[in-house]
């Protein structure tokens, strides 16, 4: 039976407290979530996905109070950025609860947590009460979802529920950081930038682009991921294809030979990288549609939200 597409928030806290699972709206990508106390709900999650088990859930909360609940120890440091950034696309991997199950963790002894910075997402975890596991609504490996259409597109068959919430106002997926008694190591940069973590609890460590298949310490850490079907090739200028029939361009810029690529999508007529994110899997997937034979894109600017979309630029190449 095909997913249901409701707008009834209670009607999804129940199914989630059933073990069903749930796509919901958040303020970066649509999750796919499930009980996370419940294992067997989250395996489902699993195999919606086609995710590998080495690869750790994000639980996602209604509020402060919840974190003591699968947070066995909370670091320096970590109740400031929960104060500032929560809630928001921040997720800080911190010492689970021994009943958090290992299926959640990858086995690992910390758990990923945030608390979403969206009406419709807050509400449904508020009416749940309780943890929900939600990786991005995806099949592992692809674009991320940023509308319920997208959701329905590629996962409609093998879920219950799709919350519709609209679009996704940040686009892409939260910041991971991992925070720890000598200080925080950054995982994931996202929608929350290192500058302004560094600006509430100083230098921070740095340490992405793993690629095997130990368990990671927090998603979307493998070298490829976020990828489209249509392959992706980052170029230093878009001067350097010399012939763009076939070709599709992802620009961050209005392009003023767009004229000779087969299809070109803008992120950002103004130069808003805050703009771009917001639309970046949107057009990637939309190129992705468009019955090219290859898609090609410039780096962004490395500063601010740009060096989180250099990083998804950068996994879905390879």
């Amino acid at each position: 039976m095909p997913a249901q597409l409701i707008t009834d928030v209670t009607v999804a806290a129940r199914a989630l407290c059933d073990g069903k699972l749930v796509a919901f709206a958040t303020e970066t990508v649509y999750g796919l979530g499930a009980n996370a106390l419940d294992t067997f709900a989250v395996a489902k999650v699993f195999a919606a996905k086609e995710r590998p088990y080495f690869d750790p859930l994000i639980v996602h909360l209604a509020n402060v109070l919840q974190v003591e609940e699968i947070v066995r120890e909370i670091p320096k440091n970590s109740r400031k950025l929960m104060d500032k950034f929560w809630p928001g696309p921040l997720t800080l991997v911190l010492p689970k609860q021994p009943h958090v199950p290992d299926l959640v963790t990858a086995g690992l002894p910390d758990v990923a947590v945030r608390i979403p910075d969206h009406p419709v997402a807050l509400e449904m975890l508020k009416q749940a009460n309780i943890p929900v596991a939600a990786p991005s609504a995806n099949p592992f490996g692809r674009i991320s979802p940023t509308t319920a259409q997208h959701v329905l597109q590629h996962l409609g068959d093998k879920i219950d529920y799709v919350l519709d919430g609209g679009p996704c106002r940040v686009g892409v997926e939260s910041t991971v950081l991992h925070v720890h008694a000598s200080g925080a190591t950054l995982l994931r940069p996202g929608g929350i930038t290192r500058e302004e973590i560094e600006a509430l609890i100083g230098p921070i460590q740095v340490e992405m682009g793993l690629s095997s298949t130990d368990a990671q310490p927090a998603p979307g850490m493998l070298s490829q991921h976020y990828a489209p079907q249509t392959p992706l090739r980052i170029v230093n200028t878009f001067c350097d294809v010399a012939n763009g029939q076939g070709i599709g361009a992802l620009s961050f810029l209005n392009l003023p030979d767009a004229d000779r690529f087969e299809v070109v999508k803008v992120l950002s007529e103004t130069g808003s990288l805050t703009e771009a994110a917001a639309h970046f899997f949107a057009m990637l997937r939309e190129l992705d549609e468009a019955n090219i034979h290859e898609i090609v894109a410039v780096r962004f600017p490395n500063e601010g939200l740009g060096v989180a979309l250099n990083d998804r630029l950068t996994r879905a190449a390879q």
